[in-house]
């Protein structure tokens, strides 16, 4: 069984394919139960973010997987020409990679771990995951961990948001003082409060769906905050000059209806509607002409309508944007990424010997099942021959013609464990078949047993 990943990433399609193609919810088990239907794959799971979509499966063949999962998958999203495929060492390299942060668009960044733990939870739940899959994307998450506990990776993401507010400042003239709105109340967020906490802003409002977590978020923040609802945002944006969402939904969050008031302020003119806003104090308005304000839309899908980028004294700045921002994350934190990438390196490595190496072992109960077949054949004829043999004798006999075979094999066994650890390691266990003359269904129902014995560690899901 061979681990494959068909996907497509703010790395390989324009952000406007990626808010085309993102799926939830309903689509989203339909798309994992799609995939795992196909005759050519063992085992699925999706990943699906706001800057990716992609299939993690277990299959038998190369060929006819890709081929399945691309023809499900380009059907779902419609734009084929995007997809990339990574297979066997590599997939499980880019499955580490993704979880530590650095495929993400906002290198380092924590919220992919849950996301990695949700898709896995998903394909627990409907019976699409078994043990090979299992193992790779808990692994993924466990360095993802290590990566995110020994390295400053995390600190690494923040330069995106950085990257985003240095916009601005360079509309608005500076940012201390300013008022912001922050929209959502999750990991992107939380960086985006902090961020504009060290900015020195005066104050700061969290908007949010379940107003709980919006409190807990202005809860935390460094300077002046307060908790909204979402159905508070419209009163919210008359008094801020900088607004950045991060919620994702599927459904426009802010639109030019709702920020064109604001931008023209109560009377029609900026100057009397950013009376109420102490960043306004110094005058960067003239009376009658439309206040500045900075919209940062940091969220795929986009919450924020890309019309409101046209409204007199507005900016927008959106994902699609800052896509020259990833190659200034590397240089921010080359230390930390370059630590990440020696984590992932070792851990594959790791993963991957120890998958070789345990490859071998149901070869191995099968040769080790065979010889005590055998010894039991032998003890059981020896026992025809001499039935008068005493008890005492009969026990000694046994006892010494076990540790023969166990000492014979010994060696052996222990050795090809170790070269089935590296590289071409299948070898070792083919050889081992071919000299012992092992039936070749031997290992396979070895394997089987084990499975059907275990299952997955975690106790959820089924090998298909």
């Amino acid at each position: 069984m061979s681990i494959l990943v068909v996907g497509l990433s703010h790395r390989s399609a324009p952000v406007a394919v990626l808010e085309r193609v993102a799926v939830a919810g309903d689509d989203l088990v339909k798309l994992l139960h799609d995939v795992h239907e196909s005759a050519h794959v063992a085992e699925s799971a999706v990943v699906s973010t706001c800057n990716r979509v992609e299939i993690y499966a277990a299959v038998e063949k190369f060929h006819p997987g890709v081929s399945a999962i691309t023809e499900l998958l380009s059907r779902h999203s419609g734009v084929p020409n995007y997809l990339y495929v990574h297979y066997e060492d590599r997939a499980i390299q880019h499955a580490f990679s993704v979880a530590c942060g650095l495929e993400s668009m906002v290198v380092g960044e924590g919220q992919i771990l849950g996301q990695v733990r949700e898709a896995l939870k998903l394909a627990q739940r409907r019976g699409t995951v078994g043990r090979a899959l299992h193992e790779v994307m808990q692994q993924a998450l466990r360095v993802g961990k290590r990566a995110h506990t020994e390295t400053g990776i995390d600190q690494v993401g923040a330069s995106l948001v950085s990257v985003g507010l240095a916009g601005a400042a360079d509309h608005l003239g500076s940012l201390p003082g300013r008022r912001a709105l922050v929209v959502g109340a999750g990991s992107m967020s939380a960086l985006t409060v902090a961020t504009l906490s060290r900015e020195g802003v005066g104050e700061i409002i969290v908007a949010n769906r379940t107003l709980s977590r919006a409190v807990r978020l202005a809860g935390g923040a460094a300077v002046p905050a307060r908790a909204i609802g979402l159905a508070d945002i419209g009163a919210a944006l008359a008094g801020v000059d900088i607004v950045v969402s991060c919620v994702g939904a599927h459904g426009l969050v802010l639109t030019a209806d709702m920020v064109a008031p604001a931008v023209a302020g109560p009377d029609g003119g900026g100057a009397a509607g950013h009376a109420r806003s102490p960043s306004s104090a110094g005058g960067d308005a003239e009376a009658g002409a439309p206040r500045r304000m900075f919209f940062l839309d940091l969220a795929l899908p986009h919450d924020i309508d890309r019309s409101i980028g046209t409204l007199p004294g507005v900016a927008l700045t959106g994902l699609d944007d800052l896509r020259t921002a990833q190659d200034a994350t590397h240089a921010i934190g080359p230390k930390a990424v370059e630590a990440v990438r020696r984590i992932v390196a070792e851990e594959v490595a790791a993963f991957l010997s120890a998958a070789r190496a345990a490859a071998v072992t149901p070869t191995v109960i099968a040769l080790r099942s065979k010889a005590a077949e055998v010894v039991d054949a032998e003890l059981t004829r020896l026992g025809g021959r001499l039935p008068d043999l005493a008890a005492k004798e009969r026990g000694e006999i046994e006892q010494a013609v076990r540790r023969v075979v166990d000492k014979l094999l010994h060696a052996p066994t222990v050795r090809v464990k170790e070269l089935a650890a590296g590289p071409g390691g299948d070898t070792y266990a083919a050889a081992l078949r071919e000299l012992f003359d092992l039936d070749p269904n031997a290992p396979e129902a070895v394997t089987r047993a084990d499975i059907d014995e275990t299952g997955p560690s975690s106790g959820e899901g089924a090998q298909r």
